[in-house]
């Protein structure tokens, strides 16, 4: 057995409302972009300090900032941080978790690809190893950083697929950091062999001349009409969509009405699988229709591959409606039934998804530093967009919600050997339980305490 708070520690949060709705929701969203923008003006904006948006290289750093913070709250559950996680301030605990959410990208970056894998064994994985083989170090450090940034694109679609599908079956019972390690471990290396089937043969045909006995021949041409790895940069990107929507918008159903867990996590996975290729395709056709169809070896706008890419950059813009909808304004509409409910809450977010993007193509040149136009090798629009989900994510996993929320308490909860919960009716019968993306929430119009404890047992579990 083991407690629902050392399985999933932001499902067993018990969090008070501490304002009322629309203010909670605008003023929870105003905080993320808060943060966003003081980031991205710090590292990305080419008028700011660092500047590292050119854009790859600060894409990648950005890409590797959402799966760190995947693997801290939802693979690791906060280990070793979980008592500073528990018992710090909302605004010491956020500062300290982004603080070793930094360091670890520097530390994978710098240390584990550039100065290891791309010194001893890839030269296109380090910067350095690229430039001392005649290539100017501007080109060096987008083409290397691209492919660092994939290694994290491809695992931040697979790290949620066991905790999200599988229930982290058949390592439920493990504790920290046991169990963290193994799912780490296991979803590591179904990323490297995706990596070297989706991204590693862009890499036979970039350099000249192609590394044929290094790198496959690109196997998507004959159908994708490209040769470059956006094909499957497009798809993998509404791969992580697709996931995400599974829980903040869907609440895994229908694969919750599935009993037994393993066979829940396979036919999930393939249905995942599933909705990211009709996100994918669907944006591809939704693009013939307005530009007229791709052109074989045409650029920018009517190059296939850019339409792939932008079919990816469309999914972020999906999500992002999608997750301030569930994060900050109570994941509504919900008095329906499941089917309904989820079908108007998509509603809600293709609208939210247009308004999204209109604002971005119209403000992001003089608001962000980029490019204007649509397909502009500068005009980046998952690099913003992915940096707002980490900073939405922040305020959530890191911050449960402050000011608009408070945290009081934690379910005491069990689980049994099968992940079921103890003394409770199993929800099969309604289908779900929350969404753990989103971080699972109880909430009351009671007093939060009792004799200066936690009121627990006054509170619902909210659906």
């Amino acid at each position: 057995m083991i407690s629902l708070k050392d399985h999933m520690w932001l499902e067993s949060r018990i969090l008070e409302n501490k304002m009322q709705q629309p203010l909670r929701g605008i003023v929870g969203v105003l905080i993320s972009f808060i943060m966003f923008y003081a980031l991205w003006w710090i590292f990305m904006d080419v008028r700011g300090i660092m500047r590292w948006y050119t854009p790859q290289y600060g894409y990648m750093y950005i890409r590797w900032i959402l799966i760190v913070v995947i693997w801290q709250a939802y693979i690791f559950n906060f280990w070793p941080f979980t008592k500073f996680r528990e018992t710090s301030h909302p605004i010491v605990s956020g500062l300290g978790l982004i603080a070793v959410n930094f360091a670890l990208v520097g530390a994978v970056i710098w240390g584990f690809f550039y100065n290891f894998l791309g010194k001893f064994s890839i030269p296109y994985l380090s910067v350095d190893g690229l430039t001392k083989l005649g290539m100017t170090q501007f080109y060096a450090r987008e083409y290397s950083s691209l492919a660092i940034l994939m290694f994290a694109a491809i695992a931040s679609w697979l790290s949620p697929i066991v905790p999200v599908c599988f229930n982290n079956q058949p390592w439920h019972n493990m504790k920290q950091p046991a169990r963290g390690i193994t799912v780490f471990l296991v979803t590591l290396f179904a990323s490297v062999l995706c990596f070297f089937c989706l991204m590693h043969p862009h890499y036979h045909v970039l350099f000249w001349p192609w590394q044929e006995y290094a790198a496959a021949y690109p196997w998507w041409f004959n159908f994708a009409h490209t040769l470059h790895g956006n094909f499957n940069v497009g798809w993998v990107m509404c791969g992580t969509v697709a996931i995400w929507l599974l829980e903040v918008t869907f609440d895994r159903y229908p694969f919750a009405l599935i009993k037994n867990k393993i066979v829940r996590g396979i036919v999930g996975f393939f249905g995942v699988l599933a909705f990211a290729m009709l996100i994918f395709f669907a944006f591809n056709f939704v693009q013939d229709l307005s530009w007229g169809p791709a052109v074989d070896g045409a650029k920018r706008i009517y190059a296939p591959d850019w339409r792939y890419l932008h079919s990816g950059e469309l999914a972020i813009m999906m999500l992002i409606p999608a997750m301030i909808l569930n994060f900050y304004f109570d994941n509504g509409p919900k008095k329906y039934g499941p089917a309904v409910n989820i079908a108007l809450r998509m509603l809600i977010i293709l609208v939210g998804m247009g308004v999204f993007h209109f604002l971005y193509y119209k403000f992001s040149p003089g608001l962000l530093g980029t490019q204007a136009g649509y397909s502009h090798p500068q005009q980046f629009p998952m690099a913003p967009g992915i940096l707002f989900i980490c900073c939405m994510l922040f305020h959530n996993w890191f911050m449960d919600f402050w000011p608009g929320k408070k945290r009081v308490g934690h379910v005491e909860t069990m689980l049994d050997e099968n992940g079921d919960e103890i003394g409770k009716e199993k929800e099969a019968e309604t289908g779900f339980v929350p969404g753990n993306l989103a971080g699972a929430y109880c909430e009351t119009a009671q007093p939060s305490a009792v004799n200066g404890k936690p009121a627990t047992a006054m509170y619902k579990h909210v659906e």
